[in-house]
């Protein structure tokens, strides 16, 4: 089987958990499904660039804004599937043989079950929550990962050029065209801002910003307002 996925990162000082994403990504290689690896970086001071140049990836720059990064990284890929991961969050054991069946089975896009990388009933919950959202509303966010066609990702236009909520914007143009299908397949993700801010807090911060959101704000105004 040919090399059929591009899997694309955004990244901006991630050299803490970047190499843990990248060594869960070896088992596809192994599987022949990797076409290529693709970092689009926002401006890292740190090693970031280094660890994914030391990968093989193709590295690319730009201005930090995870919507251009993500659609950057797209417009570079030559993948026949687009596999878009954030920097912390690391594939569990065996995410490539159910890609491969899925790809070769299905057309529609699909997401990964969200784990913390923390233990706790806030953890769970918090994560148990987002998979609901994703299952019920067709809302991962882009800590779940996302595997999309090209063909899908190029038919809605792709990301949208913004600083936040482009993940959402994403999801619910592609769920007007069809469902999207959970896997799975763990996604774990640091839970180091959740623990930083506040488990009650920080989750609190992502349901206004959402529901803002969808009331209309604008990304730019709910970007700089999400990051005080």
């Amino acid at each position: 089987m040919p090399a059929r996925i591009s899997i694309i990162i955004p990244t901006l000082n991630g050299a803490d958990t970047l190499a843990h994403c990248l060594e869960a990504l070896i088992e596809g290689l192994g599987a022949g499904l990797i076409r290529e690896l693709i970092v689009s970086d926002g401006g890292s001071v740190d090693a970031t660039r280094e660890i994914a140049d030391a990968a093989g990836a193709n590295v690319l720059s730009g201005a930090v804004s995870r919507g251009a990064q993500l659609r950057r990284g797209a417009a570079a890929a030559q993948g026949e599937w687009l596999l878009f991961l954030h920097a912390d969050t690391v594939l569990g054991a065996g995410w490539a043989k159910v890609v491969a069946a899925h790809i070769d089975d299905l057309r529609n896009p699909a997401w990964f079950r969200l784990e913390f990388d923390a233990r706790g009933f806030a953890p769970w919950f918090v994560a148990g929550w987002a998979n609901s959202r994703a299952k019920l509303f067709g809302l991962p966010y882009g800590d779940q990962g996302l595997l999309v066609s090209r063909a899908n990702y190029d038919a809605v236009g792709g990301y949208p050029d913004q600083p936040l909520m482009e993940d959402v914007a994403l999801v619910r143009a592609l769920g007007a065209q069809g469902e999207l299908t959970g896997l799975r397949v763990v996604a774990r993700t640091s839970a180091a801002r959740y623990v930083h801010e506040g488990w009650v807090r920080r989750g609190g911060r992502n349901l206004w910003t959402l529901a803002r959101y969808f009331a209309g704000a604008e990304p730019e105004a709910l970007a700089a307002q999400y990051r005080r």
